[in-house]
């Protein structure tokens, strides 16, 4: 009795599924609810990493706003690595069971929520103060003589001459003393919104698209991301021009420019921009469903019921599974993947290369600050303008050079290494690209003139101000016509002014160096010295190896994305991209700031004084020292981790060359197997005597 066939039954065979061509699935509507899900996910992308440039770019604010030290300000911007950390792997293993769309939709919340606790302590902190002697209200009849004030008062120690308990037990601490614990907070919480919305926006992607278009929406969003950072930097620029009062101040009050190393920008504006943008970018996923047809399934009725089958089958399947399992099969494979010498060994690289980003990225405007004399708000802009661009277009150019010339893992590494190498050395050039110290009696220079780097606060007094009774403490800088800053009138030996406001200027001044003693040649005004006409060359030099650097850098960071995904095993890829996220985070995200600005710190001159004693926020650097430090540290540990980067690209020679040998030596071994067998898939009544092996395997080999 012969059995039913496939035919008999209305199904066809996998021959038969192979040999005829199927029916052309339809096209994908422009309206779909994927495609729905890929613009509302790059919306997404660019929000939060607007929000997280932002916070990058609002480092020097939020650390005189609140008088920290930079490593201070270091370990409150790692705080977003450390909350992301704490979920990372509950949301990735647990998320894929539930709504996805909904879990993005209220980590974007999260992410709005933590934004705005970040900017709510300036609403408590009440208005901000600095060390000033003049009054802007004061009229111009009004003559100040800061060298004539007794010790006692020191009424020009805070702003609109309160006097300050900085001795004694009536000392009242400053309420905002501690706010920054908020912002540390605020950060971290958007660390935590921020973690399901790549590992679950790229897995509901990859899950319900097309395989061939996959590729082609991660990368969108990879594009559309780019955006983010450079309209964070914007809107960084854009803030930190207002004074942080605004709206509660008059401006014609403020005495000090953006220049000023006292100016705080509008910090807090930005977050509450971004925390909106955050909510707008939560809402559409609310509204989509937690399956999909798969993309070209769209026109089967039975496509999403049979969606929902799986993913009921998978949750009872997971359910069975219990942690000793897990385990079991988790402890192996981490096991095997860090015992694969060149994911161990590009894993290394990738984490000191990774540190030396995060600190320059962390510190780069204020490096432009402290070393170049540029304001906070131009720094951002210039960053946001010029530097980022030419990083969006870098990566998409070396992604179309994998596409383009289809490069091997080997000549992907080799690209990598020669782009990044290539603008290791460029940036050497900036140890060259230099400005020298502002000279600052008692600082950087002495009284006399003489260049000198003076850290103990008694050289701040001298002879020509010994009489005039002034607090070392205080940072109130004003400018002489031959280009010495004075870090007050008190301690230039003023005894006069006039003027009000910005305009004020003071006469008299004891300490002012003068070739001949001309009327009102001894006067100073308000301010900080400006850096020389060489210094802005200099500063154009470092910004034109800044973007030719990182342009090429960025040419090598697709191929070298590439590199961990196919120097490894396909079952272990997953697992090898989330430990080299979690690593990288763990060792590189959260110290890197931490340290580098505590190096950063050892370079200052004057520190600020908070109320009640207390080291604040730094004055000024050691501009030298600094740029020594800070390109040390970054080029050091961008030059060590080429050692890495070479063994890798030998080991993966080896390993392909290998595989190509195999490969070969298997074709040959298949080629000689099918002359000897000659297989009959489409056409299994042929008979064996028509023609040759030969000519059978060809003809087979044609009809399929």
């Amino acid at each position: 009795m012969s059995e039913p066939t496939a035919e008999d039954n209305g199904k066809s065979t996998s021959q038969q599924n192979f040999c005829i061509p199927g029916k052309e699935a339809p096209k994908d509507p422009w309206w779909s609810s994927l495609k729905i899900f890929i613009v509302a996910l790059s919306f997404a992308y660019f929000s939060k990493t607007l929000c997280g440039t932002y916070m990058k770019s609002t480092i020097t604010q939020i650390e005189r706003r609140f008088d920290l030290s930079s490593s201070v300000v270091g370990l409150i911007d790692g705080s977003f690595e450390m909350g992301n950390l704490l979920f990372l792997a509950m949301v990735s293993h647990f998320g894929a069971r539930l709504h996805r769309p909904r879990l993005i939709g209220m980590g974007c919340f999260l992410m709005a929520i933590g934004s705005a606790v970040t900017g709510l302590p300036h609403f408590f902190m009440g208005r901000y103060k600095y060390d000033t002697v003049v009054q802007g209200s004061l009229n111009k009849t009004f003559s100040i003589s800061p060298c004539q004030y007794p010790m006692v008062s020191n009424d020009y120690s805070n702003v609109h001459i309160q006097p300050s308990n900085n001795n004694g037990t009536d000392c009242v601490k400053d309420p905002g003393s501690n706010m920054w614990i908020y912002v540390l907070l605020g950060n971290a919480l958007r660390g935590i919104g921020e973690t399901p919305v790549t590992p679950l926006g790229i897995s509901y992607i990859d899950d319900f698209a097309k395989a061939e278009n996959s590729a082609f929406y991660i990368s969108c969003l990879q594009t559309i991301m780019l955006l983010g950072p450079m309209f964070g930097f914007l809107l960084g620029s854009m803030c930190a021009k207002l004074y942080v009062d605004i709206g509660f101040v008059s401006v014609d009050s403020v005495n000090i420019t953006p220049q000023d190393a006292r100016w705080v920008g509008a910090w807090w504006l930005g977050f509450f921009v971004s925390s909106a943008v955050l909510v707008l970018a939560g809402v559409p996923f609310w509204f989509l469903p937690r399956s999909l047809p798969k993309q070209g399934e769209e026109g089967n009725e039975y496509s999403n019921v049979d969606q929902d089958n799986k993913e009921q089958s998978v949750l009872q399947n997971t359910h069975s599974v219990n942690l000793a399992d897990i385990a079991k099969g988790f402890l192996p494979s981490l096991k095997k993947l860090l015992c694969t010498p060149a994911y161990f060994l590009l894993l290394c690289g990738t984490v000191l290369k990774f540190n030396s980003f995060i600190g320059l990225l962390t510190f780069k405007a204020k490096y432009m600050e402290q070393q170049f004399g540029q304001s906070a708000s131009r720094a951002n802009f210039l960053i946001g303008v010029l530097i980022l661009p030419v990083v969006a277009v870098g990566i998409f150019l070396g992604g179309l050079l994998m596409k383009r010339y289809k490069l091997s893992v080997v000549a992907g590494a080799q690209l990598s290494f020669i782009t990044s190498f290539t603008a290791f050395l460029l940036l050497l050039f900036h140890f060259g690209t230099k400005c020298d110290n502002v000279p600052v009696a008692g600082l950087t220079v002495s009284y006399n003139g003489t260049p000198a780097i003076l850290h103990d606060e008694r050289s701040l007094m001298s002879q020509c101000n010994q009489d005039c009774s002034c607090s070392t403490s205080e940072w109130d800088p004003v400018c002489s016509d031959s280009g010495i800053t004075y870090v007050s009138p008190c301690l230039a030996g003023c005894t006069a002014s006039t003027g009000q406001g910005k305009n004020t200027v003071f006469h008299n001044c004891s300490c002012v160096l003068t070739p001949s003693p001309v009327e009102g040649s001894r006067s100073v005004s308000l301010g900080q010295c400006p850096h020389g006409p060489g210094c802005t060359r200099s500063f154009t030099s470092y910004m034109a190896v800044s973007v030719l650097s990182s342009f090429i850098n960025s040419l090598g960071t697709t191929p070298g994305y590439m590199i961990i995904i196919r120097c490894i095993t396909p079952e272990l890829k997953s697992l090898a991209l989330g430990i080299q996220t979690l690593v990288m985070r763990t060792l590189g995200g959260i110290p890197a700031p931490v340290y580098f600005g505590a190096l950063i710190d050892s370079t200052c001159l004057k520190w600020g004084i908070k109320n009640c004693g207390g080291r604040g926020a730094c004055r000024i650097y050691d501009s030298n020292m600094y740029r020594v430090i800070f390109l040390s540290l970054t080029t050091s540990l961008s030059g060590c981790s080429y050692f890495f980067i070479i063994a890798v690209i030998v080991l993966l020679r080896k390993q392909f060359r290998k595989e190509e040998v195999i490969a070969l030596q298997q074709t040959a071994s298949n080629q000689i197997e099918t002359e000897l067998q000659t297989p009959e898939m489409c056409h299994p009544d042929r008979s064996k005597t028509d023609t040759g092996p030969r000519e059978k395997t060809e003809s087979t080999n044609t009809e399929c």
